[in-house]
């Protein structure tokens, strides 16, 4: 089987913001943490909240719809590749498969992928990696849509590193033989150590069996009636000791994986133009683009976007683009993480 050896591009970025906005003021009101310390200290000004009844799926077509406008049509799709919130329309269901119904992506075929908040820049490498082998792969669509607001109780003190997320869909369309926007290389980090440490401890086989049925659907109704999110809500097993051993390596983490990324590439450390990076607080941000020579200007920061999980680095590079910060010839680097722990960088030549 001969592969592939032409381009493969990035053919465009859609996005979908859902109307309703949580603004800093709102979260120290149900938090009651002073304002000025999300905004300041945890970066958050606003984000996105997906309205009652908007599903991911439904998030994830809008956003898929904004992105192949113009281009091709659904049925032109080849595959879709979800990469979004395990948090999603059901319990145990392929969303994948969902969307590419509500899509109209009929000859699609689909599959899934998570990693949490560091699936997007792996997704690509893995799209790329199939077009390669597979010839009838023409035009491939990334999805990616989360609400994991949902699962955050303000409440909870153990999960206020979360209080930055934020509800929205991405899309990404990745075409074969498109010369602008080239695909590079990828790097990524894993520490199993922290496989635990977050998790929505109630749901899942380890304490199946410890709670009766009937058991559960009380305490959801006793959430439900003094509304916290209870049984559902995201969780940390011992914040104390996940920040003692996580702070020492997660910025050298992040910087390992976007120097391999780039140098797997084939370009040097600072040859960087743009880094569109997953949610972060500023003084992180300041600190990973000081270590490669870049200024504010040459990223996004999300504040008022929040942590829309994998979607994060799509965001910076659409709003990106909106702002002229990325011009043709520029080196990108797409940089993601998720809890578990990995850490993921993608870099595109754009233009």
């Amino acid at each position: 089987m001969a592969l592939f050896q032409g381009p493969i591009g990035i053919r465009n970025i859609g996005v979908y913001y859902p109307e309703n906005i949580e603004t800093s003021d709102d979260i120290a009101n149900q938090s009651g943490i002073p304002e000025e310390v999300i905004r300041v200290k945890f970066g958050i000004e606003s984000k996105h909240k997906a309205a009652i009844g908007e599903t991911v799926s439904d998030m994830c077509v809008k956003a898929a719809q904004d992105c192949i406008k113009g281009i091709i049509e659904p049925e032109e799709i080849d595959l879709i590749i979800y990469h979004g919130s395990e948090y999603r329309d059901y319990y145990l269901y392929n969303c994948s498969a969902h969307i590419q119904h509500k899509l109209g992506a009929v000859n699609a075929k689909t599959f899934e992928i998570h990693n949490l908040c560091s699936s997007g820049a792996l997704s690509l490498q893995v799209a790329k990696s199939l077009m390669i082998t597979q010839p009838e792969l023409k035009n491939v669509l990334l999805v990616v849509g989360t609400r994991e607001s949902d699962l955050i109780d303000y409440k909870n003190s153990r999960a206020r590193f979360m209080f930055n997320f934020g509800d929205g869909a991405a899309a990404c369309l990745i075409q074969k033989g498109y010369e602008k926007n080239q695909i590079l290389e990828t790097e990524m980090i894993t520490d199993g150590r922290f496989a635990a440490d977050v998790a929505v401890y109630g749901v899942g086989n380890v304490n199946f069996h410890k709670n009766k049925i009937v058991d559960k659907s009380l305490q959801n109704a006793e959430a439900a009636a003094d509304g916290s999110i209870g049984y559902y809500g995201l969780d940390v097993a011992d914040p104390a000791n996940m920040k003692e051993n996580l702070d020492p390596i997660s910025l050298p983490n992040f910087c390992k994986v976007i120097a391999g990324a780039v140098e797997k590439s084939g370009y040097g450390k600072n040859d960087i133009n743009f880094l569109a990076p997953i949610f972060m607080k500023n003084s992180i941000l300041k600190l990973i683009l000081s270590e490669f020579d870049m200024t504010e200007e040459q990223s996004f920061i999300l504040k008022n976007f929040g942590h829309v999980q994998s979607a994060d680095a799509y965001i910076s590079i659409y709003e990106g683009l909106k702002l002229g910060k990325i011009k043709d010839g520029d080196l990108v680097v797409m940089l993601g993480a998720g809890t578990g722990y990995s850490w993921a960088a993608t870099a595109v030549r754009w233009g």
